[in-house]
């Protein structure tokens, strides 16, 4: 009895054991979080970016790095592995680095500037932008630069604001970008918010990384169409979604969505630490303030995506919006340190809420959408988006004891190129254009087109080469083209006579006759082509004859090569009595048999 409970107590142990070093513990109930635990909130994290991998193929075999399955948008997936960035920054766990180093990588483009060939048919401003966003966080944070060879973050970063700069439209609305790139795209003729904030942020974030004002200067602008257009209400600071520029950018759409406000909060942050300007901190101040439309609950604290998680209408996309919220309210607090205090409650308590809904799926920690009013119930619905924003929540909270973001002047290691994306600069067409052909391109064109036909010319004189004949081969070939032009002639001086009896019999017949009067079974219409004065149902079929064979053409005996015996026996082939004429057919390769020629009478 005590040799049985010592086994029971033994294998216990060893279960337990084996939990801990599988990662976060995990029970029906999710996961068991601890705010005041930094080990406790990167055990946690850790099981939230393993559940939100589980959606990624890329890594895998025949998937295709930096893209998500669908339904998810190619913009997402440079989302999510911004979110892993961060997942690196605020942990210290690289486990997923190259990862997230392939998939920006292989997304890139031939010019180098998040326009990849495959995407740009739908690629919108915004979605560009998400890339932008990521790779300069990789810039600032110092992520692991990539190989000599190969581009470079911050240049990535530079490439992307420069072709959106280059599409700054002044002609409609006095200003802004339009949401999609393309004209033939829906939504060409609107102008969002999240295109704008994207420009602006990244805009901010170069002035500050490079100290180039000029960044600084479109930052500005971008701002100033915001404030003037009232896509930013010049009151409450609360960020509307957009407008048509049919209205000249008049008629809003009212939404409102936590990514909007949450990249202007990260870009006014930046400005604010590059001018330490009051300007820009009462404006950042008048963002936060306005942001806590967002935030929900009894004590309106937890965060929710107000203008559809209520009513169960948040799409694929919205899904994700509250991860931005949270990652870039976080962020702004290390470009303006006071603001601390006030956002890190929201984010504390929104994280609670968030991993306390996380026990769905099979795995019993899978996370919903809705973090507030739901009194830790999972609300049935998973994707990527629900695990990128309980991710980004509770690394938020980390934030206090995290390095500031780098600039090329404290720490910063990214190298960049000013002119980086000028390849795509103005480009309107989404087929990337080709250069003029080099003179070896031409000259290797005009060997491959003289290999082809010279592999043409020799398959014509083996088909008409007879290797039986004693003749030569060109004594073979002018007897071919003499009995091709003999054929020739006949066959037309034949054509000729036809076709004059056929007209002298539509000139005996009258017009009326020959509208009235159809073909009987046995005739043969005098449209007809063929030759024969009988219908086909009428003419003899000789089975397994050749209908017709002229006596000047010349026939092959078989179809082997040539060289080869036409000896079945000599071949090791199995000789089976067959119909005559039948087409030869192969069981084995040592299975072949000979077809023997056989002519009509």
């Amino acid at each position: 009895m005590f040799a049985f409970m010592s086994r029971c107590s033994r294998l216990g142990r060893l279960i337990a054991a084996s939990l801990l070093v599988a990662g976060p513990i995990v029970s029906a109930s999710g996961y068991n979080l601890d705010l005041t635990s930094e080990k406790s909130i990167k055990d946690t994290a850790k099981g939230l970016a393993q559940d939100m991998l589980s959606f990624y193929t890329g890594d895998k075999p025949g998937g295709t790095p930096g893209l998500l399955n669908p339904p998810y948008y190619w913009w997402e997936a440079g989302a999510m592995l911004g979110s892993l960035i961060d997942y690196w920054y605020y942990t210290g766990d690289d486990e997923y680095n190259q990862l997230v180093t392939d998939g920006l990588l292989f997304q890139v483009g031939t010019n180098r500037d998040y326009m990849p060939n495959n995407q740009t048919l739908t690629e919108g401003n915004d979605d560009q932008g998400f890339w932008g966003l990521s790779v300069m966080s990789a810039a600032e944070y110092n992520f692991p630069n990539p190989s000599a060879d190969k581009p470079q973050w911050l240049e990535l970063a530079q490439a992307v604001f420069n072709t959106q700069a280059a599409r700054w439209d002044t002609a409609d609305c006095n200003g802004g970008l339009r949401w999609q790139i393309y004209q033939w795209n829906k939504g060409y003729d609107y102008k969002n918010s999240i295109s704008q904030a994207c420009f602006f942020a990244l805009g901010a974030r170069l002035a500050l990384y490079t100290g180039n004002k000029t960044y600084a200067d479109w930052a500005e602008k971008t701002w100033d169409w915001m404030w003037s257009t009232g896509f930013i209400n010049n009151e409450t600071y609360y960020v509307i979604d957009g407008a048509d520029i049919g209205s000249n950018c008049s008629s809003y759409s009212p939404y409102q969505f936590t990514y909007n406000a949450g990249g202007f909060i990260l870009g006014a942050a930046a400005m604010y630490n590059y001018t330490e300007s009051k300007a820009w901190k009462d404006r950042l101040d008048g963002l936060i303030w306005g942001s806590k439309v967002f935030f929900v609950g009894d004590n309106e604290d937890i965060m929710s995506e107000v203008a559809c998680e209520p009513v169960d209408r948040c799409n694929i996309d919205q899904q994700s919006f509250k991860a931005y919220l949270s990652r870039w309210l976080a962020a702004a607090t290390k470009w303006a340190p006071d603001t601390y205090d006030t956002v890190i409650p929201y984010l504390r308590a929104s994280a609670k809420a968030a991993i306390n809904q996380c026990v769905g799926g099979s795995n019993g920690r899978m996370c919903g959408l809705k973090w507030a009013r739901n009194e830790g119930k999972y609300d049935g619905s998973t994707g990527v988006g629900q695990q990128m924003a309980a991710l980004e929540i509770l690394l938020s909270t980390m934030i206090k004891n995290r390095e500031p973001p780098l600039t090329a002047d404290t720490g910063g290691t990214s190298k960049g190129d000013v002119n980086a994306g000028s390849g795509d600069i103005g480009r309107k067409d989404p087929v990337a254009t080709f250069a003029p052909p080099t003179a070896a391109m031409k000259a290797a064109a005009a060997f491959i087109t003289l290999a082809i036909l010279g592999g043409l010319a020799g398959a014509i004189v083996w088909l008409l080469f007879d290797e039986t004949s004693d003749k030569k081969l060109m004594a073979q070939l002018k007897g071919s083209m003499a009995n091709f032009k003999s054929a020739l002639t006949s066959e037309t001086a034949a054509g000729v006579g036809i076709l004059g009896a056929g007209a002298a019999e539509n000139r005996r017949s009258s017009p009326l006759n020959e509208k009235i009067i159809q073909p009987t079974a046995g005739e043969v219409s005098n449209r007809s082509s063929r030759v024969s004065d009988q219908a086909i149902e009428n003419m003899p079929v000789v089975v397994n004859r050749v209908r017709s064979d002229s006596s000047y053409s010349t026939r092959r005996l078989s179809n082997m090569p040539i060289g080869w015996s036409q000896d079945s026996m000599s071949r090791n082939s199995v000789s089976r009595l067959r119909p005559v004429g039948q087409a030869v057919t192969t069981d084995d390769a040592d299975r072949i048999e000979a077809v023997e020629p056989q002519h009509s009478a």
